[in-house]
């Protein structure tokens, strides 16, 4: 299975990981920290990001979708899966795989704020430069990358590539011919 062009390597995400485990170990030292991954994307930032994090950490899950079997993001977001516990108090660390338009989080974000924990922050693997409709602060951000679509390492294309242990650019070619197989 090949996804195209490798944008960033499997040993490159490991080692940002690393290093943005350590900040948030050094930041949240003290605090109770509760990790929020946004499904399904996030799950595997999420489990290797949380295993660079020196602390005890409660984890729980979002599932939101906003793009169906699109390239781009529809603007239409849909709570599918809400969290399982209250975080009123707690110091959040929501865990994305990739900021693209910002729509999605800031839902996210506005849903969340309204449960008043004691922080609030967001960590994403990727940030798509050039291409926010709302600007989102990024806390803990592993690399700025351009308008292409990627896939691998959590992130997929209609279900298909999330399990690839780099970052790939899916080319053109290949996008339309597993959306015609999926229609």
């Amino acid at each position: 299975m090949d996804a195209g062009r490798v944008l960033i390597s499997a040993e490159e995400i490991d080692q940002k990981l690393e290093t943005m485990g350590a900040q948030i170990t050094e930041d949240y030292e003290g605090k109770d920290l509760l990790m929020v991954g946004v499904l399904k994307g996030a799950f595997i930032v999420m489990a290797d990001l949380a295993r660079h994090v020196h602390l005890p950490v409660e984890f729980d899950f979002m599932a939101v979708s906003s793009y169906g079997a699109a390239t781009k993001t529809s603007g239409v977001v849909r709570i599918i899966k809400d969290l399982d516990q209250e975080i009123a108090g707690k110091h959040v660390l929501i865990v994305e795989d990739i900021i693209d338009s910002g729509l999605t989080l800031n839902y996210l974000l506005k849903s969340l704020r309204v449960r008043r924990p004691a922080s609030l922050e967001v960590a994403a693997l990727l940030l798509k430069e050039g291409v926010q409709r709302v600007e989102i602060e990024t806390k803990y951000v592993g690399f700025p990358i351009g308008p292409e679509f990627v896939v691998g390492y959590g992130l997929d294309f209609v279900g298909k590539y999330r399990n690839l242990p780099y970052i790939g650019v899916l080319e053109e070619h290949e996008a339309a011919r597993i959306a015609s197989e999926w229609s």
